[in-house]
């Protein structure tokens, strides 16, 4: 994989192969590009659209397949194209269905600004544009306390809106996270190491934020 041009606008175009390996590789590149444009508060949300996007090939466009991703970062929102040679368009369906369109294309959908496919001359690229805006940026406590609403309501718990104290829904949110490691540990990850990586991209982002802050 390689770097990036000197152009105004911030841009990186990084080939690699549809493997589970390189999207690990992948990863990395992302967060090491993104450390290098002084632009970490992206990297959590930059990593896991890449995965999804990436995952997305590999599983519907085949293994082993060449394929490319873009970064662009352009005013406060940052751009993630990947590009692949098939012209079979994802589309957005229920959160069950098997097709192209997965999880992966809700996730993406719950976190990016925008997002989008685009035909190519050699296939399509979908694309995903993530947001700095602090307006935008509540949307990480939104989507905590929508899956906490959800969780209280699969246990029998009370709804959020009926008990709001701070230790009741400290509680809920540290059962919600036994349970995102015992599901972890039973897809054979390692708990200890996500929870790592979670205190890393939480404290980065508080710097950055802090710094902008200061700005």
């Amino acid at each position: 994989m390689s770097g990036h041009d000197n152009s105004s606008q911030l841009r990186s175009v990084l080939p690699f192969e549809a493997e589970p390996a390189a999207v690990r590789e992948l990863r990395r590149a992302v967060r090491g590009q993104l450390a290098e444009w002084c632009l970490p508060a992206f990297a959590e949300e930059a990593e896991l659209a890449v995965s999804e996007l990436a995952a997305n090939v590999i599983k519907h466009v085949g293994r082993g397949v060449a394929a490319t991703l873009v970064l662009e970062a352009v005013g406060d929102r940052l751009r993630i194209e990947l590009h692949d040679k098939s012209y079979r368009v994802p589309v957005l369906g229920t959160v069950a269905c098997d097709d192209e369109c997965g999880r992966g294309l809700h996730l993406l959908a719950g976190m990016a600004a925008d997002w989008g496919t685009l035909l190519t001359a050699t296939g399509k690229a979908v694309w995903c544009e993530l947001s700095a805006d602090p307006e935008l940026q509540c949307r990480r406590v939104q989507r905590a306390e929508a899956a906490l609403t959800k969780y209280r309501g699969d246990v029998g718990a009370p709804p959020l809106l009926q008990s709001r104290s701070a230790q009741i829904l400290e509680e809920s949110a540290i059962d919600l996270i036994a349970d995102l490691l015992h599901w972890v540990t039973a897809q054979g990850g390692d708990p200890d190491g996500l929870l790592d990586r979670a205190q890393m991209h939480f404290e980065a982002e508080a710097r950055a934020e802090v710094l902008a802050e200061a700005a």
